[in-house]
């Protein structure tokens, strides 16, 4: 049986798998999961065993993960009769009755918004693991940009502060077209089904304000900052134009961006991956709008040419990833 949230003793909070893996990567603060201990997020589950009853991770420590990340049941793993986080066949069952893990790649817990600023943590003082502080760096200086947080007693279930969490639900379930459909999105002020919240790069002059994400043509390493082109262009007429034109489309990230960056470390070995990958690689952000932008020409500098284009302002909204279920779309 797969869980998207488990009760991370440590934190004394429940928290998603998305969670455990923003955390993971997270310079500024000491978490390891393979350290942590988590179990049932059942509560007179968790209240029938004892701290040994855990739960397991599957994917929290990937960065470049293509099945989608949960917890799991552990061989050990006991849960009470009627607990909502049995199937129907193993429910009083313990560590023989669990049933074999499918680890299938959909994600089933949809989120209802997307919470613009981040969890607030507190560990518990006597909680704090030597070893796990031990293995963790000293906390670079971090940018006020998007930093804000929450406490984790503001978050309720069908919310989440980590973007990768309802891209995985519109990514995993992209062949359901009914079920993005009827799944609701709320960002900020915006409510929409996941179906139009995701908007393709092609199409960002129909909607500003969403989520859009598009098949990567190439990936620009500057050594300190990288330009992501999309293989899909956009139609525009221009005033002093007869017809609609094809656009470029193009994402940057700046040096100052990328170092003041709380998963610095993470995001450059995901994007330097990304880099050398010949697989299919895709991109989705939100935060910004790219708009036409005259380019001076490399070849003429004097001349200049369109390209829709965008800074991105926040990495803690920007994705790149494999997302096999989009190849032929």
């Amino acid at each position: 049986m797969k869980f998207d949230t488990a009760y991370c003793l440590s934190l004394d909070a429940k928290l998603s798998i998305y969670d455990v893996r923003d955390l993971n990567f997270d310079e500024t603060m000491a978490f390891d999961s393979a350290k942590e201990r988590f179990q049932c997020p059942n509560d007179a589950c968790r209240a029938a065993f004892d701290e040994e009853n855990r739960l397991t991770t599957f994917n929290a420590k990937n960065v470049n993960y293509i099945r989608t990340p949960h917890f799991k049941n552990q061989p050990t793993t006991q849960h009470i009769e009627g607990c909502p986080y049995v199937s129907p066949k193993t429910q009083g069952l313990g560590a023989e009755g669990v049933e074999a893990e499918t680890d299938d790649d959909r994600e089933e817990h949809f989120p209802s918004e997307l919470l613009l600023t981040r969890r607030q943590y507190v560990r518990k003082p006597s909680e704090l693991s030597k070893d796990v502080e031990a293995t963790r760096p000293t906390p670079p200086s971090v940018s006020s940009h998007g930093d804000n947080t929450h406490s984790a007693q503001d978050s309720t279930p069908d919310k989440t502060s980590v973007f990768a969490h309802p891209v995985e639900c519109f990514v995993s379930n992209f062949d359901n077209k009914d079920l993005l459909k009827r799944m609701p999105l709320k960002i900020g002020e915006h409510t929409a089904p996941y179906g139009s919240f995701f908007k393709k790069i092609e199409y960002l002059l129909d909607n500003k304000g969403l989520i859009y994400w598009g098949k990567i043509k190439e990936i620009k390493d500057y050594t300190q900052s990288f330009r992501i082109d999309f293989e899909a262009k956009v139609w525009f007429k221009q005033p002093d134009e007869e017809k609609k034109k094809p656009y470029s489309v193009n994402v940057y990230l700046s040096k100052k961006l990328i170092d003041n960056y709380r998963k610095r470390k993470a995001f450059l070995e995901e994007i330097r991956h990304a880099v050398d990958s010949e697989r299919d690689l895709y991109c989705f952000f939100y935060g910004v709008t790219p708009e036409l932008k005259q380019v001076p020409s490399k070849k003429n500098p004097e001349q200049t040419f369109g390209v829709f284009s965008a800074n991105i302002e926040n990495l803690d909204h920007f994705i790149i990833r494999e997302a096999p279920g989009l190849t032929d779309q």
